[in-house]
């Protein structure tokens, strides 16, 4: 008689996740990580926005050239100092404390910036902001990444970035609304400033009130309370909740079992360990810089040079187009997020990428032939190519470059691969910032083309390096990069995951009472034993007589398997 298979499916909550109590409370939760990297927009785009009033420019004498460059670099600078660190905080402390952490930092730099009276102060302030910053954009998506609900977890990895343009938006229409009611006066530029301030102040009063990562509190040999939280954040409602707990209680398990198998102290080595994580961390370094230097960071840091090009000189005027650009953006970065399931992430870089070489090309010509005869017509043309050319960059850049970087790492090198992500697109960004203004005054339009020949070299990127991963199960993933083999008999892109129920399933006791930290860990030595089969999509449970349990590869080739492991149960 063949044992009954039910898919996952018959584990996850169907009905709208608004409906479901602890998935409500968990969304509304993960509100407070997502503002990190609203925190980010914000003050990444608050100087974009200070640049166009007067009263900043007069209060700090007109920066220009290499100040102004040194300026814009010196949130880089301070984010750069601080993500070689951030990791090892976020695995030793965890998420939320690695969070609080960085938001102390971020709140002493932005009370220590709006009072500066100086440049060198104000400077000063900026690196601080930046190494804070480090800390949250570290912990915040990993926290995210291992708190959401599983069929959340895309989206919500893909949303992380793309609220890096809600802060831009706030910050730019706090920009014009300070100048129409201050003016010149150094209010104008003080408030915005101190608003920074209200991200910060929420997360050390809220960051406690949610739930820390269960995979950390696993880490930590604390499996009873990362079994009471997915209990009642992802099971709250569900008929099936102590089949769902115990399935991504042993996921976790089995991925730190694969760690602690392949280095018992990982470091930044182990991503260059072996030639897959060389692939790996190349993909991940070039789409970081390629981030940063499409042309993004002339708008994105100097509107009001850009906008001066082309002879919009009017205060209200810049800071319109500039608020009307944050909207903008947002909304395309959103379209992006809603795309990555539906299009694919490869389709959606060339895209992107080919929508990008051929209007930063048009704006190229427009920008040109302002300069070169003054012409209105170039001037009309120009605002609209700057819109459609962000449009493209916000369709791939804005939702994926955190997402796609978290999908293709395992585990074991997540926090450590993110951070080396984060660095290099913040050191991209310190040389963009500090190059730009320079290059600009000295090279004028001609300097846009040094960008057209880099969005060559990026389409020519994608094209050759950029993998789809979209519903390709980890195996196929893992065959991709570290070339393992798939088995003949292995199902190919199936996203299901089977399961045989048999009245010997373990099941742990309620969950809303406490129990062992080692229970998980004394079921498998009992009843469970993990293993790489055909397809890491996979978890049965059958009965000995019905099962082989085999592995296939070395501990070398379970590296790139991530806490979707393969496990099979049998008592």
């Amino acid at each position: 008689m063949a044992i009954p298979e039910y898919t996952i499916v018959d584990f996850i909550h169907r009905e709208s996740w608004w409906k479901n109590r602890g998935l409500l409370v968990l969304n509304i939760c993960l509100i407070l990580p997502l503002l990190s990297s609203a925190l980010n927009g914000l003050d990444s785009s608050v100087l974009n926005g200070l640049q166009i009033l007067p009263g900043w420019q007069e209060y700090f004498h007109n920066p220009q050239g290499k100040t102004l460059g040194l300026i814009n670099s010196a949130q880089a600078i301070g984010a750069v100092s601080g993500i070689p660190f951030a990791p090892y905080m976020s695995d030793l402390l965890g998420r939320r404390a690695t969070m609080f952490i960085g938001a102390i930092i971020v709140l002493a730099g932005v009370l220590t910036q709006a009072l500066s009276t100086t440049v060198q102060v104000f400077i000063g302030a900026r690196i601080l902001i930046g190494l804070g910053t480090a800390f949250s954009v570290n912990a915040a998506p990993l926290l995210i990444s291992e708190l959401s609900y599983p069929t959340h977890r895309g989206k919500m990895t893909s949303l992380y970035n793309s609220m890096w343009y809600l802060g831009s938006i706030i910050s730019s229409w706090i920009c014009l609304i300070a100048y129409d009611q201050a003016g010149a006066s150094n209010w104008s530029w003080r408030v915005p400033v101190f608003l920074q301030a209200v991200v910060p102040v929420l997360q050390l009063m809220l960051i406690w009130f949610i739930p820390e990562s269960p995979r950390f509190l696993a880490s930590k040999g604390l499996e009873s309370k990362a079994a009471r939280v997915l209990a009642h954040y992802h099971a709250s409602g569900t008929s099936n909740c102590e089949h769902l707990v115990a399935f991504e209680m042993a996921q976790i398990r089995h991925a730190l079992n694969i760690e602690r198998e392949i280095a018992s102290s990982p470091s930044y080595l182990t991503c260059f360990a072996t030639p897959g994580n060389r692939r790996r961390m190349f993909i991940i370094v070039a789409i970081a810089i390629a981030s940063q230097w499409s042309g993004n960071g002339l708008v994105s840091s100097y509107i009001n040079i850009v906008l001066d090009g082309i002879g919009i000189t009017a205060t209200r005027t810049k800071s319109v187009i500039n608020g009307g650009l944050q909207v903008f953006n947002f909304a395309s970065a959103l379209l992006g997020t809603m795309l990555v399931d539906k299009l694919g992430r490869r389709k959606l870089f060339l895209i992107s990428n080919i929508g990008m070489l051929i209007v930063f090309s048009v704006w190229t010509i427009t920008t040109a032939l302002f300069e070169e005869t003054g012409s209105t017509v170039a001037v009309k043309a120009t605002v609209p190519c700057i819109f459609l050319f962000f449009f493209f960059y916000d369709l791939a850049y804005t939702p994926m470059l955190v997402s796609y970087t978290l999908e293709i790492l395992p585990y074991n090198i997540r926090a450590r691969g993110l951070a080396i992500m984060g660095f290099f697109a913040y050191l991209s960004n310190a040389f963009n910032a500090f190059v730009n203004p320079w290059a600009l005054d000295a090279m004028g339009w001609k300097y846009y083309l040094v960008y057209c020949g880099w969005l060559v070299l990026e389409l020519l990127f994608v094209l050759v390096f950029i993998i789809e991963t979209k519903g390709r199960t980890l195996e196929e993933t893992a065959a991709l990069f570290d070339g393992v083999k798939l088995s003949r008999n292995s199902p190919e892109r199936k996203n299901s995951m089977t399961l045989a129920r048999i009245p010997q399933y373990p099941r742990p006791p309620g969950l809303d009472q406490d129990f062992p930290d080692n229970y998980f860990e004394l079921c498998e030595s009992n009843s469970i034993r993990s293993s790489a089969l055909v397809s890491p999509s996979h978890i049965e449970l059958q009965e000995p007589s019905r099962v082989q349990s085999s592995v296939f590869g070395s501990p070398l080739d379970l590296e790139t398997q991530s806490e979707e492991s393969a496990i099979t149960f049998f008592k």
